[in-house]
This record gives structure tokens, C-alpha cells and sequence, in this order.
């Protein structure tokens, strides 16, 4: 599944965050890499335990916690506290798989990447090249979004970020780890959530809405790993 998902934050959020972005600290970014994708890696972020960082993190989840698209289609369980990246002066991020799992900062809890997600925080016409390129079963995929958008997909993916020839890509970046952690089991639940929606909505009375809500939770009550 790889899975756009737009307005994540609004105009007033947005603004926020580049109010806040200006006052963080930038480090370079292998800091968190781990010993291969460090090899790969050129980029600056704003350390993990930064106050910018926490603050715009809580307004990111806050953020997700309603935005009904991301809660169907990742269905989960853990979020990683989002980190937060800056690409300039030709910087990129070779080809790389994240870790499958990480260590939450400050805590004894780990969490397994299910799913990578990358919120953008800087406009498409703010900067050059910096796409943002996923490899899966289906081709290559090159992602560069309006800032506020985000894009979901499997952690498993080998990706890579361009690099960055003009201006500044900023984005904040983490992982899930989701009730159901096979991703095509996650795709078959997400696409029968969005029919039942339009059903519901196109025919509300219809029985087949209560049949088909049916079969979705049982297959998630099958399928999840709680």
C-alpha cells in the first residue's frame, strides 16, 4: 500500500510549524540511522529530545488521531514520536530499508515499523528535486507532496530521497506499527472500510451495510495482533 494522504495538517498548523521549525536546532541526521542506511545517509534533523521537536511532534499525532484515512488505513497500535529532516546544498538519502524495529527514546518500549511516513513541511515550488522515490511489487513510485500532505507506506519498501539541488526539504518522518502487520491483509481491510463508507453513504438503508461491517471486524478481530 502506498498511500497519499492529504491535508494532515491545516493552513493554521502548518504556519505553526514554520513559526516553530525556525527556532530548532539541526544536527546531522545519522544520528538516528542505523549502521547500513548510515552509509547512505546526508541530511540534517532537529534532535530527538529538541523542544520543537516534542511540540510539533504532539500536534502531528493530535493530527492523526482524527484524520480518519490514516487511522483505516494504518489501523495502529504504536506510532513512533515523529523526527523531523532538512535536505539542502545537494544533500539526499541514498537507497535504504528502515530498521524493522526501533527503541522508543527515553523508554524500555520498542516498536516495529510496519509502515514509514513522510509529512511534508516545506511547498513542492520551494525547493528542487528532494522526491522522495519507493520501490515496490508495482515500479517506482516518486513522491513530492503540498506541505501538510503525508505518504503511508510499507517499511519494508527500499526507497530513497533524491537530492536536493535548490531551497531546503523539510519533512517530518516515522513509523507504525500496526494492529495487522501483514500489508496486504492491512490493503484488503482499508478497501472494504472505504466500500462500506460509500455504501453507507450512497444507500444508507441498505442491508448489505450491516453484512459487509460484519465481515470487516471479524476479519480484523483474525487478523489483529493485539
Amino acid at each position: 500500500m502506498l498511500l497519499s494522504i492529504p491535508d494532515v495538517l491545516t493552513s493554521d498548523q502548518f504556519a505553526q510549524a514554520k513559526k516553530l521549525l525556525t527556532k530548532a536546532e539541526w544536527v546531522d541526521g545519522r544520528v538516528t540511522a542505523g549502521h547500513q542506511s548510515a552509509r547512505a545517509k546526508d541530511n540534517q534533523q532537529i534532535p530527538e529530545g529538541h523542544w520543537v521537536a516534542k511540540q510539533l511532534g504532539e500536534i502531528i499525532l493530535s493530527s492523526l488521531g482524527k484524520n480518519a484515512l490514516f487511522v483505516s488505513a494504518a489501523l495502529p497500535a504504536k506510532v513512533f514520536p515523529p523526527l523531523f529532516n532538512r535536505y539542502q546544498g545537494g544533500q539526499s538519502f541514498g537507497t535504504h530499508v528502515d530498521n524493522a524495529v526501533r527503541q522508543v527514546p527515553g523508554t524500555a518500549h520498542y516498536i516495529r515499523t510496519d509502515l514509514s511516513a513522510t509529512l511534508f513541511l516545506a511547498q513542492p515550488e520551494e525547493y528542487e528535486g528532494g522526491e522522495l522515490v519507493v520501490e515496490d511489487t508495482y515500479g517506482v513510485h516518486k513522491v513530492k507532496l503540498p506541505a501538510g500532505h503525508m505518504i503511508l507506506y510499507p517499511s519494508s519498501s527500499l526507497h530513497h530521497v533524491n537530492p536536493v539541488t535548490k531551497g531546503a526539504r523539510v519533512a517530518s518522518f516515522f513509523w507504525i506499527q500496526s494492529m495487522v502487520r501483514d500489508d496486504g491483509r492491512r490493503t484488503i481491510l482499508l478497501d472494504l472500510d472505504l466500500a462500506i463508507q460509500q455504501l453507507n453513504k450512497d444507500i444508507p438503508e441498505h442491508r448489505s451495510v450491516v453484512q459487509l461491517t460484519g465481515v470487516y471486524h471479524n476479519l480484523l478481530r483474525s487478523w489483529a495482533d493485539v
